[in-house]
């Protein structure tokens, strides 16, 4: 029996001879080196992970779609005034895509609500409070500020977590997950007060929410001037507190 390095010559010198004939010879194995295979290996790897990476972005995008259509939407009109097709035709995607993402609408409207918390509660309340003022007593009274801009904005959408809540019930998962988000807000609150050295945080945060809230609800009957009255509230009650 021929070695391996013999055959190997051979398998050199066949493919030598099929090009200088213009044929190939197929009745003869082509052996690869280790560093060849490994480059084979390597580009093959490459190839199917950049068709992964390509669905993967696809698939992605098409959620944020989904997801970024639903939230202009369910922000500003009832849950059950918008239907699943709206939200496919905004999106431009397949109803079978969206299923995908979103098992059902209540899913869809959670995954909204947490979006919302996101973008609301935490990059706008929040950031925009902490920002305006360098004390936590007046980083607390700055929400107010916060809200004064924000009521007198085109765009003023009031609270979804407090319509979600009242449409859907607490019984609903839209409306369970509307009452966590807005203890998130609270926590928010609480989070000020102990930075301001306040007292009986969990009384303190309740009751600065209904300001908060109220102040929502009035402005959404039409009055731009609510936040700037509870805010005027809010002092007393950090006096209360101290």
């Amino acid at each position: 029996m021929r070695s391996l390095t013999s055959r190997k010559k051979h398998c050199v010198r066949d493919a030598g001879l099929a090009g200088l004939h213009g044929r190939l010879v197929l009745d003869r194995p082509v052996f690869l080196s280790e560093t060849d295979r490994s480059v084979k290996c390597c580009a093959m790897l490459r190839r199917r992970v950049g068709i992964h990476e390509a669905h993967t972005t696809v698939e992605s995008d098409a959620q944020e779609r989904i997801l970024s259509s639903a939230y202009e939407l369910f922000s500003r009109r009832a849950i059950r005034d918008v239907g699943v097709d709206e939200i496919i035709e905004s999106a431009g995607v397949a109803k079978a895509t969206l299923y995908r993402h979103f098992p059902s609408k209540d899913d869809l409207v959670v995954a909204f609500l947490e979006r919302r918390e996101q973008l609301w509660t935490r990059e706008f309340v929040e950031v925009e409070a902490r920002r305006r003022a360098s004390t936590p007593d007046e980083q607390l009274l700055a929400i107010f500020d916060v809200f004064d801009e924000w009521f007198r904005r085109d765009d003023f959408e009031a609270c979804s977590f407090i319509n979600v809540l009242l449409e859907m019930g607490t019984a609903h998962p839209a409306g369970k997950a509307s009452v966590r988000h807005l203890e998130n807000i609270r926590s928010v609150v609480r989070a000020l007060a102990e930075e301001a050295g306040l007292r009986d945080l969990d009384s303190f945060a309740r009751s600065w929410h209904i300001l908060m809230k109220g102040s929502i609800v009035s402005a959404a009957e039409g009055d731009i001037e609510a936040a700037q009255r509870a805010k005027a509230m809010a002092r007393l009650l950090i006096e209360q507190h101290r």
